[in-house]
């Protein structure tokens, strides 16, 4: 590990000096490429220092400890002990820094949200987690943009897609997608009585077009007619979009905007996401899960986390932790969750394994 570490500080030290040479100044391209490597590093190098001060400081104390006066040598062992219980301390925390990054971590995001069992309820509860999400997100400053919806008339969403811009989204909702289950009581219930209902969440890194190249000629663009609330003008126009990749039989739609244009760009944008996706799972399976296996069919015993309104609890099922905070949580108080699955997620690849 420190061989690599010396390496690495080695390749920071050169990246730093290529920084302050003005023809790569001049080039933006180059520029922001290292400067992107170097903000990586930066934090790795930071702790390697940390550590060899650590290691310094221990051989110092134990040097000390050599002292003919028994008052120093008690003060060399304290001093010997502390520090060999900080270089234990950062040589954790390097291994963490040293797990290889996942590259889709600063990416901005989309996320589709659907209602799995419940009917109506599932619906209902769809908007409460897109509520949750875009409150979440704005604590976060980043901008969120629906760019699909298929919407109730109780306020439900059937399905959502949305998108999530901002350094970091993916990294800090990676862990949503799969089935979330929710019990409550409905509104619609005058009996009082608890449902279980589920949602379906999928979360996909966005990707641009320079990393994903859609052949055109692949591509089967129809327009009709929107559906549902919107006035006169949205049911009166072709302004819809639906566009199927052949080559996958992928299928987009959206109809949220008055333009024809906007839903095509919206379209493409979820469309170039999904592909994206796939396409990751193919280079890297043991990164990124199937998202079929991730959303699964929605059943009320695939789930991922539970939120149960009676008791105030949430409960995620993949690292057991159970948090009595359900109000807090659902008004877009969400890093306390995140932190625990990003923390559960470390020790897992630093055994080897995958949650």
């Amino acid at each position: 590990m420190f061989d690599k570490l010396n390496k690495t500080a080695e390749h920071f030290d050169d990246i730093a000096e290529q920084l302050t040479r003005p023809a790569v100044i001049s080039d933006n391209s180059t520029y922001a490429a290292l400067m992107k490597e170097y903000r990586q590093l930066e934090p790795i190098i930071e702790k390697y220092r940390e550590y060899k001060k650590a290691v310094q400081d221990e051989a110092d104390a134990l040097a000390m400890t050599e002292e003919p006066d028994p008052e120093l040598k008690e003060l060399a062992r304290e001093e010997l002990d502390a520090a060999k219980q900080q270089k234990e301390r950062i040589a954790e925390e390097l291994k963490i820094l040293l797990i290889p990054r996942d590259p889709n971590d600063d990416k901005s995001v989309i996320i589709e949200i659907r209602g799995g069992a419940g009917g109506e309820e599932a619906c209902l509860f769809a908007n409460s987690l897109f509520r949750m999400y875009s409150m979440y997100s704005e604590s976060k400053r980043w901008k969120t943009e629906i760019l699909s919806a298929n919407p109730t008339e109780l306020g439900g969403y059937k399905e959502v897609s949305f998108s999530v811009e901002g350094a970091g989204a993916y990294s800090r909702l990676k862990f949503e997608s799969g089935v979330h289950r929710v019990q409550r009581v409905p509104e619609t219930e005058s009996q009082g009585r608890i449902q279980t209902s589920t949602v379906t969440v999928a979360v996909l890194p966005e990707a641009d077009e320079v990393e994903l190249s859609i052949d055109p000629t692949e591509l089967k663009i129809d327009v009709f007619r929107a559906s549902g609330a919107g006035g006169q003008h949205i049911n009166k126009t072709e302004s819809a979009v639906r566009i199927t990749h052949l080559p996958t039989g992928t299928v987009v739609e959206c109809q949220d905007e008055r333009s024809q244009h906007k839903n095509k760009d919206k379209a493409m944008k979820i469309l170039r996401s999904r592909l994206y996706e796939a396409l990751c799972e193919e280079q890297n399976a043991k990164i990124a899960s199937d998202r079929r296996s991730q959303v699964g069919t929605g059943s009320r015993s695939e789930r991922i986390r539970t939120y149960n309104f009676p008791e105030g609890r949430l409960t995620d099922h993949r690292i057991g932790l159970t948090l009595y905070k359900l109000e807090s949580i659902m008004n877009g108080n969400l890093d306390e969750v995140i932190d625990a699955l990003t923390t559960a997620d470390q020790a897992a690849k630093l055994a080897g394994e995958e949650i």
